[in-house]
């Protein structure tokens, strides 16, 4: 705890990762774990949670100025009570967007901070990548776990939807809501990733797999992705086949050309459901990007929203035949190195896709690009198979090492 928390003196002022930070209760909590037995499976680790989901003791604010003043919520949410069983200690609440949604807030990218660390689990991802926790809570409703993780340089990852419990985290897109983990290891990430998940959901340690057939697939958001993204990429699934990996080049089914638009109409109509009533009064305290989502779902028509989730359910069950020939899916988890830019968190169209089919995705960091910023490789599993997923996940990581940052 000390060494964290002499990084988060040294970089914070830099990185400005933490909406609420409580050095002393966190320094008290790990004098106090020197001496307590039994020691759980995550004894004295030092974790940040993303400040969308309650923490005891600790306001939640939800990256927006309505909640500036908000009071110490009473109860954690179950994936903190669960993670604080298992000996975790708290040291604050991380920085997130407005709602978790687009508009940013103060954290930097700790590799450059005049580039943005993505988005929305900001703060949950610079926190991990530059030492000033050994891991992170972070959400995902579209990108919000793998895109800052890939920009960070630290592995993000969102287990298959469903796996743990929503309570006491802000869940407006129940269809799409998944909780997720940053970390600077595959094995440290499945670790915590165990120990708030429902029982028996994935292993709490993962190995290398046997050399994985594995199938890269661009997806309809291909368009977006930058030169040294491609290249990557490529490079990538080469020295993997070189180590003995069965990578095949694979395109997913012409019904996924449409699967973007499927999600905007969930996100769009259940996000202005759920803000309706705050909306009406604090239309002029939310962002003009917030307005405009919240508006656009308004508008949309039950029947519009009901063939969305028709179509996710058809969309689930093509990928499931799909990702079946393989041990899983190869494809970037965003467009490139993160901006240069502080007033965006950069495009999440590489992860929506398997956000909406609420499969387990992991990004692993595999190299810099031009700007010296960290490139990601983003590793696509079957509903379900999480500790598939994360053992070959860990077979990658082992294959292509990353200094990480220093």
């Amino acid at each position: 705890m000390r060494a964290h928390a002499a990084r988060i003196v040294e970089l914070d002022p830099r990185v400005q990762a933490w909406a609420h930070l409580d050095l002393d209760r966190a320094m008290s909590a790990a004098e106090a774990a020197d001496s307590s037995q039994p020691r759980g499976p995550l004894h004295g680790v030092p974790i940040a949670v993303k400040d969308i989901i309650d923490v005891a003791g600790m306001p939640t604010r939800y990256g927006s100025p309505i909640y500036a003043n908000a009071s110490a919520a009473a109860e954690s949410a179950m994936c903190v009570q669960l993670l604080e069983r298992a000996g975790a200690i708290v040291v604050g609440k991380s920085v997130t967007t407005e709602f978790a949604y687009y508009t940013p807030r103060k954290t930097r990218n700790p590799w450059n901070v005049a580039h943005t660390p993505g988005g929305s689990s900001m703060g949950s991802a610079a926190g991990v990548a530059c030492g000033m926790v050994a891991g992170a809570l972070g959400t995902q409703t579209n990108g919000s776990v793998v895109r800052p993780a890939a920009f960070c340089g630290v592995v993000g990852f969102k287990p298959t939807f469903g796996t743990s419990s929503n309570e006491g985290v802000l869940d407006p897109w129940p269809t799409l809501d998944h909780t997720g983990v940053f970390a600077r290891s595959v094995a440290d990430a499945a670790h915590l990733a165990a120990c708030f998940s429902n029982a028996g959901a994935m292993q709490s340690a993962v190995s290398p797999s046997r050399a994985p057939k594995l199938a890269v697939v661009r997806t309809p958001a291909w368009h977006f992705t930058e030169a040294s993204q491609k290249k990557s990429l490529e490079s990538t699934a080469a020295a993997l086949a070189a180590e003995g990996a069965d990578v095949r080049d694979a395109n997913l089914p012409g019904e996924f050309d449409d699967a973007h638009k499927v999600h905007r109409v969930i996100l769009a109509y259940e996000g202005a459901r759920h803000f309706a009533a705050l909306q009406r009064t604090h239309r002029a305290d939310m962002s003009e990007r917030f307005n405009e989502l919240l508006d656009e779902g308004a508008d949309i028509a039950e029947r519009d929203y009901r063939d969305a989730l028709e179509n996710t359910r058809h969309l689930r069950a093509l990928f499931a035949r799909f990702v079946g020939e393989y041990d899983a899916v190869l494809t970037p988890p965003a467009a490139g190195e993160a901006p240069a830019t502080l007033s965006e968190t950069g495009n999440p169209a590489f992860c929506t896709i398997w956000t909406l089919l609420g499969v387990p995705a992991i990004t692993i960091p595999v190299g810099l690009g031009p700007a010296g910023l960290p490139l990601g490789l983003q590793i696509v599993g079957a509903f379900g198979a999480d500790d598939t997923a994360l053992s070959v996940a860990a077979w990658c990581e082992a294959k292509l090492p990353f200094p990480g940052f220093q």
